[in-house]
């Protein structure tokens, strides 16, 4: 069973709790979302897998889960991004939100997430568990397409990308 940190509205960290309870329960818990450009600027973007329990078939952000207990919220996103999107780069953490979204039924997202941004143009090899397709799209196509098709993004990904200025999630000293 996969665990959780709950923390509080500053990030505190409070306990632990199973990852299928905080969601139906609306249980405030640490995440990350990692955003991957590459030299040409573009943003890298994921389809999730159909079957998986929320948000499924919708594009997100590069990549995004969640720390487990007695592991930093660095450590997790490296892995997780190599894990999930078969991806190694250096990503440096650029901001941090707490947000309380419904995203289907009785399961809610309630988070303080860790936005990390990184530059990389290595081709994805995708954990077809977890996503089913990627794209790499210019931020002005982007954003036009989310006003567009608003249900065909993940609840987190569109308030990132509405609620900050995306700009500063790219960093051009990073390499990789």
């Amino acid at each position: 069973m996969e665990h959780v940190i709950i923390v509080d509205k500053n990030d505190k960290e409070l306990g632990k709790c199973c990852k299928q309870k905080a969601h139906k329960q609306a249980i405030r818990h640490r995440a990350f979302s990692i955003f991957i450009f590459n030299s040409k600027g573009q943003l890298l973007i994921q389809k999730r897998h159909p079957k998986k329990y929320h948000s499924g078939g919708l594009w997100s952000n590069s990549c995004c889960s969640h720390p487990t207990p007695g592991q930093t919220t660095d450590d997790a996103a490296n892995m997780r991004l190599k894990e999930e999107m078969g991806i190694h780069c250096t990503i440096r953490k650029v901001s941090s939100f707490s947000y309380l979204s419904k995203v289907g039924d009785n399961i809610f997202e309630h988070e303080y997430d860790h936005i990390y941004s990184g530059i990389s143009d290595e081709a994805p090899q995708l954990n077809h568990d977890e996503a089913i397709d990627f794209k790499w799209v210019g931020i002005r196509d982007l954003l036009s397409d989310m006003t567009s098709n608003k249900a065909s993004y993940t609840t987190w990904f569109k308030m990132i990308m509405n609620d900050y200025e995306y700009r500063r999630l790219l960093d051009p000293e990073l390499t990789c």
